[in-house]
């Protein structure tokens, strides 16, 4: 971009951004940010106007996830940040790169009761507790700064949220010179003495075993050439499903909240975990601990400590710690674990009814097909028994599971991805937090696919209800007529009447013009 200086800050701001390579913008302008939208209309970004601020945040998200680059947003003063702090919690859980742009009062009237719109008393100290990086900017000076941390820190570290506040009036300012993006660190190498620790303790291994996470998301082919070489299974979280095709012979996918899993593990004498927390959240269990022959590489350093004892923890990018380790591994011919281990006891009518569901889904999409999904039934049976073919292609609310993520988590996702279609798995709870956004897909003739489970029921809550001797209650609902709300948004809509049927519509979705919202119920299934 060029040095001049602009109008003001919010103009350059808009620049600078551009100048690091931000193409997607997701926001809503109010009266206190419209500085910010000055330069919009002469700017390269698109901006994508939503329906709610935590819609932007999911989009955020889903965009981030699916392309690996950080997801941006646009908010206003008080309601608009609380709004948007519900996906910003979920990004901080999930490592999701999400970059969060806020106005604040004017530095004058900051906190000070006067009955300002919009007024908080601390509004950066509620956007604190779900970032790595928060900053509030009182000069142009500060705002250049701010974005070149942003940065730095998306380039270098554990991706998380960074959270920018400006003054309205700071935003008015003549920008002055300096609007220029600044060179990025890069991601910190492993040590060579603690990859020669790690090869060697792989190579006398009899079991090794390879658990890969989210962080090792751009690192599946060398992972796959360990694999190869030591013939050891591969598991996956569910923030790691696609690192590795599910198709391959080595890998087991995600299997981790199974009863066998943690046995199956603790039968490894060389666990190799790679980008993972391995939390509660992984296992659905707060007391697994894995306190030996574990080694780990990560990028953040809390995650090697914590709270699981490594062997050899290595700090460094994931791909050029697997990269190090791949050529000095020594071949073998047999595998070492066995993985009949990690069989479990058959699936109940509920989830052999949801495979029936996903393996439809799965046979009319193409490979490349990204999907989000929600904190839903459907979700859940499909982080286990759901193949998924290639990275960032499987994005779903791990940590701080929220519910209302999938569809503009989905809808992000497709204004990263362009002509890969983008598959949406959602309940028919979940989705009525965020159906809003079926608009925001309208209007940009989005080809989304909202595969939506309808069984008019809570029932992931209502099947915990029961195993804890509670009678169920409050978890039956009365749902709208989703076919008819669809097409009042100007969505395409189906309900399926057989699984050929859902097949057939899926195929048609996929060259429809804008959205298409399937509805699938267990009659569908069951006849």
């Amino acid at each position: 971009m060029s040095k001049r200086a602009e109008l003001s800050t919010g103009e350059a701001l808009v620049g600078l951004l551009e100048a690091y390579g931000v193409d997607t913008i997701f926001g809503i302008p109010g009266v206190h940010n419209i500085e910010m939208y000055r330069a919009l209309p002469r700017s390269k970004i698109r901006h994508v106007l939503v329906r709610h601020e935590q819609g932007a945040g999911f989009m955020a998200d889903g965009y981030a996830r699916a392309t690996g680059k950080p997801g941006v947003c646009f908010t206003i003063t008080g309601p608009g940040v609380l709004n948007i702090l519900t996906p910003m919690g979920q990004a901080w859980s999930d490592s999701s790169p999400m970059l969060v742009i806020a106005t604040a009062l004017d530095i004058r009237d900051s906190a000070q009761g006067r009955g300002r719109l919009h007024e908080m008393l601390d509004q950066r100290g509620a956007a604190a507790t779900v970032t790595t990086f928060h900053m509030r900017a009182y000069t142009p000076k500060d705002v250049r700064d701010a974005i070149a941390r942003a940065f730095a820190n998306f380039a270098s570290q554990r991706p998380r949220p960074v959270y920018i506040e400006i003054p309205i009036d700071t935003l008015k300012e003549p920008a002055g010179d300096g609007w220029t993006a600044r060179a990025l660190p890069k991601l910190p190498l492993p040590d060579p003495q603690q990859i020669g620790a790690a090869t060697a303790r792989l190579n006398a291994a009899r079991r090794p075993l390879i658990l890969l996470g989210g962080g090792a998301m751009g690192a599946g082919a060398e992972a796959l050439a360990i694999a190869e070489k030591l013939q050891a299974p591969i598991l996956t979280t569910v923030a790691g499903k696609g690192v590795v095709p599910a198709d391959h012979p080595l890998c087991m996918g995600h299997r981790l909240g199974r009863a066998a899993a943690v046995s199956f593990l603790k039968s490894s004498d060389a666990i190799l975990c790679v980008g993972s927390e391995l939390s509660e959240t992984d296992f659905w269990d707060t007391d697994v601990l894995i306190d030996a022959n574990l080694i780990r590489i990560d990028i953040d350093p809390a995650s090697l400590a914590r709270p699981h004892t490594a062997e050899i923890a290595i700090l460094g990018d994931a791909r050029a710690a697997l990269a190090a380790i791949a050529p000095a591994i020594t071949a073998r011919s047999t595998k070492g674990l066995a993985t009949d281990d990690l069989q479990d006891a058959p699936p109940d009518a509920v989830r052999q009814m949801l495979i029936k569901v996903l393996d439809v889904i799965r046979a009319s999409l193409p490979a490349e097909t990204v999907f989000a999904s929600d904190m839903t039934q459907i979700a859940y049976a499909a982080n286990e028994d759901f193949d998924v073919l290639r990275p960032r292609t499987w994005i779903h609310p791990v940590g701080f599971g929220t519910l209302g993520f999938g569809l503009p988590a989905g809808i992000g996702a497709k204004f990263g991805v362009a002509e890969t279609p983008v598959a949406i798995l959602h309940g028919d709870y979940g989705i009525q937090y965020t159906l809003n956004e079926l608009g925001t897909a309208v209007e940009h003739k989005l080809p989304v696919i909202v595969l939506l489970w309808n069984n008019e029921l809570l029932g992931a809550i209502h099947d915990s209800m029961a195993r804890a001797g509670i009678q169920p209650n409050n978890v039956t609902l009365r749902n709208p007529d989703f076919q008819a709300l669809a097409k009042a948004y100007g969505c395409n809509a189906e309900k399926p009447s057989s699984l050929k049927a859902l097949a057939d519509v899926i195929k048609a979705a996929l060259k429809a013009e804008g959205p298409t919202l399937i509805e699938m119920t267990p009659r569908m299934v069951n006849g």
